[in-house]
């Protein structure tokens, strides 16, 4: 058995500690494993009886872990569930052997077993995934931590069983910094907020008496960047993701609008206008200043590193339109990559850096698409009124973005799309929410 390891976790503004081990013996590999292509994916037939509790102080938890499991993973598009009600084995125990003939009867291909404790404030999950035609066990781990952080032992759960069955890293356990919009569309509201990647545990950071956009979170979700209105000329700010420690960062400008970290999170890309031009700048969080990477009369914008830092992904309007530019980390002339019909915005690398997410306005319409560092495999995900801000999560899989609706009576959502432009979903808020940021993984 591997030792467990402790591991330190932001959960709710608030250090706890997560215990994560694997137990049971069970076998390395199975030959269960989704392919996931560009193709269309048959969801994967997946059942997951209610976990057990272990007591009945747990019975209510294990009901909630369990639910948000499959929401989780049905979520995907990959998996369909089964539901209870066609099941026809019963997990009376956790440790009960299978009755594999039970699952395949009705066609389950991945089973999920598991159980729920609770021992004073801390609850505990343990969970085996098994492979129902190869009638064998894939995976079983075990995670530990505050009763309160139920929803992370949940995705945490859910993120090792898509890692086992698609190869690929789950963005489950992971949150959300989004503006989120109250009151008429002629004097709407406009907060920082932060919720999980599922809209479940929303808090506002600001009060709501000044305006905030674009929003940027680190990817340890430790800190968030955004451009705040709190005096005539916008700045950009940055605070932790309990709301405290507000500093203003970067030089003072006409306005200034938060870019993203550095992959290091020692640093961040912003843009400064002055006297109608904007600059890219990339600014010290540590109070070093800040460096300016472009030059000239026009409009440079929304810079994106990719993953290993090397380069930076940009707006600029330098050759007469609105198009993706790339350039070096240390600045410079950047070479532009988009050259399809209609203009180009809000450049996105993706965590694998293998693809750039992007807004396209064409026909009248907005797009979120997808392109290669090169700007070749241009792909349009969606199309409507009014798509905007993409962000990647983790994986590099799915994107998130903003919907605005026509009308006095519209407003923004946030939906989330894979990368083959199935599966478009809203992410639900208690109300109106835009520009969406997502962070890595959670630690």
């Amino acid at each position: 058995m591997v030792s467990p390891s402790r591991r330190g976790l932001l959960i709710g503004g608030a250090a706890s500690v997560l215990l994560a081990r694997p137990f049971a013996a069970v076998a390395q590999q199975g030959p269960l494993r989704l392919e996931i292509t560009g193709g269309v994916v048959e969801p994967m037939p997946i059942a997951v009886p209610p976990f057990v509790p272990d007591s009945a102080a747990a019975q209510d938890l294990a009901g909630r872990i369990t639910r948000v499991v499959l929401d989780d993973l049905t979520g995907t598009g990959l998996f369909r569930e089964v539901p209870q009600a066609a099941h026809i084995g019963r997990i009376a125990t956790f440790d009960a052997p299978v009755q594999y003939s039970d699952w395949s009867a009705i066609n389950v291909q991945a089973l999920v077993t598991g159980a729920v404790g609770t021992n004073g404030s801390q609850a505990s999950v343990r969970f085996r995934l098994w492979d129902v035609f190869g009638q064998q066990a894939l995976d079983g781990l075990q995670f530990q931590g505050p009763q309160g952080a139920w929803r992370r032992l949940a995705h945490k759960v859910a993120d090792a069983i898509y890692a086992k069955l698609t190869g690929e890293s789950g963005y489950f356990d992971s949150r959300v910094a989004y503006v989120a919009e109250s009151g008429p569309k002629s004097s709407r509201r406009r907060q920082l907020a932060v919720m999980d990647y599922d809209g479940a545990n929303s808090v506002t950071l600001t009060d709501g008496a000044a305006i905030v956009v674009g929003p940027s979170i680190a990817t340890s979700a430790s800190r968030i960047l955004y451009t705040g209105y709190e005096s005539k000329k916008p700045r950009v700010y940055l605070v932790s993701a309990s709301g405290g420690g507000r500093k203003a960062v970067g030089p003072a400008a006409d306005m200034a609008l938060a870019g993203g970290f550095s992959p290091n999170e020692r640093q961040a890309l912003i843009s400064v206008s002055k006297g109608g031009a904007s600059n890219i700048f990339l600014a010290d969080l540590g109070g070093g200043g800040a460096k300016q990477l472009t030059s000239g009369s026009q409009i440079d914008a929304s810079p994106s590193f990719s993953p290993d830092g090397s380069k930076i992904v940009y707006e600029s309007d330098q050759g007469g339109s609105q198009q993706i530019y790339v350039m070096g980390a240390g600045g410079g002339g950047g070479q532009r990559i988009s050259f399809g019909d209609g203009r180009y915005a809000t450049p996105q690398w993706s965590p694998r850096g293998d693809l750039i997410a992007f807004t396209k306005m064409t026909g009248g319409r907005f797009h979120i698409g997808i392109m290669r560092p090169d700007g070749s495999g241009e792909k349009l995900l969606t199309s409507s009124y009014l798509d905007e801000g993409p962000t990647w999560a983790a994986n590099g899989r799915v994107l998130m973005f903003y919907r605005e609706t026509p009308g006095d009576s519209g407003g923004p959502q946030i939906y989330t799309v894979d990368v083959t432009g199935r599966n478009l979903r809203r992410v639900p808020t208690q109300g109106y929410a835009s520009g969406p940021s997502w962070s890595g993984l959670l630690s």
